[in-house]
Parts: structure tokens; sequence; C-alpha cells
């Protein structure tokens, strides 16, 4: 089963309500998988700092004076927002350096996302009280996509919850099933590709990051999958500065998009896109089977066929 939602935003005066819109959307996809959610939002703020999301178990003990502890040891300006089990990490170095300084003062900190507007949100339970739990209502932003998960092939757990970061300011959420996951991890782990858990989702994010790591673009590496993946699936991505689906070449898992002069919007079903203004006049659609579908703030109108 598995619930996708996706919404890229033309309309600027829209943005003050990303959030509500794609939590609306989220919840009303809950019946598709009960057990965990999550959201990646798009902000346009130009800090050119990096911005880490990490997630811990035990917050109030984890991030007490994380952001002093992890100045010291990268000798710049660390500031923290802490929200519930995650906390946003925001200084001027690389991200490897704040990433090797956060596995030495605390192992156990796990990084949700990273880059310059990115922030993933995701824990055990239904999405209604993932999105309340992070105050995901009250962002703004310029796009976002989110997943409630039914599990299947792996355990409920944080890490185990989509989206699933695949580089700087990009990450993934899938609706299906690969049937050949565990060889393929096996082959990436490999390559050197860290994978956490037995998800196959990741397995699918991996392979996304592994291919662009050795020069593809995100629409080869979203090409290439369609023939390096096998079993059924949706995926919908996200980027700094866009928004992109792609089917499997027998479009077995059900999705349908909707377009507006305001907004590009995605969801397992119509009845996630039904409270978003303007949907009784929108383009609505069923996206082609192995078809990459993008778009971008550089060219809001919409790109059929190969993403650049």
């Amino acid at each position: 089963m598995c619930g996708i939602v996706g919404l890229f935003l033309k309309d600027k005066t829209l943005e003050p309500k990303l959030g509500e819109m794609l939590s609306d959307m989220l919840v009303t996809m809950t019946d598709r998988g009960p057990d965990s959610a999550g959201i990646a939002i798009y902000n346009s703020e130009n800090t050119n700092k990096n911005k880490i999301v990490v997630q811990s178990d035990t917050p109030e003990e984890a991030f007490k004076d994380l952001d002093q502890s992890l100045a010291k040891s990268l000798a710049v300006e660390v500031t923290i927002d802490v929200k519930s089990t995650h906390a946003v990490l925001t200084a001027d170095c690389a991200f490897e350096d704040i990433k090797a300084a956060l596995a030495t003062l605390d192992p156990t900190i796990r990084v949700m996302s990273r880059g310059e507007n990115l922030e993933i949100y995701k824990e055990v339970g239904l999405p209604k009280n993932v999105a309340e739990r992070f105050a995901i209502g009250a962002m703004s932003g310029t796009h976002g996509i989110g997943h409630t998960r039914m599990a299947t092939e792996s355990a409920v757990t944080t890490m185990g919850a989509h989206p699933f970061n695949t580089g700087m300011d990009q990450c993934l959420v899938h609706n299906g099933s690969l049937s050949n996951h565990n060889s393929l991890r096996r082959k990436l782990r490999r390559e050197g590709v860290h994978i956490e858990t037995e998800n196959d989702t990741e397995v699918g994010a991996a392979y996304l990051t592994w291919q662009m790591q050795n020069g593809a673009t995100l629409g080869e590496a979203l090409e290439s999958g369609l023939d390096a993946l096998d079993g059924f699936f949706t995926f919908v991505v996200g980027t700094k500065d866009g928004f992109g689906v792609v089917r499997d070449p027998i479009a077995c898992k059900p999705a349908v998009m909707a377009e507006t002069d305001q907004y590009v919007a995605f969801g397992s079903e119509y009845r996630a896109l039904v409270n978003l203004p303007g949907i009784e006049t929108a383009r609505v659609w069923e996206p082609e089977p192995a078809t990459v579908y993008f778009w971008s703030h550089d060219d809001t109108s919409s790109a059929t066929g190969k993403a650049a």
C-alpha cells in the first residue's frame, strides 16, 4: 500500500500555506499506511549554510548543549532548533565535517537530511500525529513531499520511514515493492555505499545517490533505475529547485497528478488533492509509465520525458 503526496508551488503567495496543505494531503492518505509517516519541506531561505536535521530517541539528553559541543569541535558557529525528537543544526562548514563531529560526540544521533533548504521530519505513528508533533502545518516553503507507510519487508522504525535523503537537498519517497533490493543492497555496500536499514526504498534511494556520485544527473539516475530496479514502484523525488515523479514500466501502483497556474500536485489517490485551491479547474492526469516528469523553479512548466 503506502501513500505518497507531493506539492510544488508556482505561486509564491501560497508558500506560507505549504505545510498546512501538504499535511492535509498526507492525513487523507492515512489508511494506505498507518505505521509511520514523514514529510520533506523545502524552504526558500538563502543562508548559504549547511542545514542538517538529526533525530534522537532521547532528545532531551542528546540535544542538550549539542550546538555548543559542535561549535567547539568544528570551530564555527552552530545553531540548533529542537523540534520534538528532531533538531535542525545549521553551520557554515562541510556536511561531512558535521557528520564526523556528530559521530564522535554521540553516535546514537541519526541524520535525517542535509542541504541548504531541505528539512525531513519522520517518525513512527499516524500522519496526523507526526505532522502535529513537528508543527508541519505552520511551516512555509516552496515545495515538499510526504509519505505514510505500511511496512511489508522491514520493521516499523523511524529510520525505516520515508522520505529517504539521497544527497544534498535531495530526497525520495516510494510506493511499491522492489524484488531485487537484497542483491542490490549487497552490490551497493561492496561499492562503499552506506545503507542503514533493510527497507527496500532506502536501496532505491542509495542507488540514485550512487549513480549521481558516478556522474549521472538525477534524470539519468531515475531512468537507469527503470532497468536496475526490479518490481513495481512509484518514486517521487525532491531537489533544491524541483519536484519529480517516475513510475515503473507497468505503472502498477496508483498515481494521479494535477496542475494549475498555482501548483503541481501528486497523490496516490485523487482524494488527496480534493481540498487544494482551484482543483476543480486543474488539469488532472495519470502519469505515464517509465516516464520521468520534472518541474523546476527555473522553469515551472511541466517537463515530460527525460529530466535534466
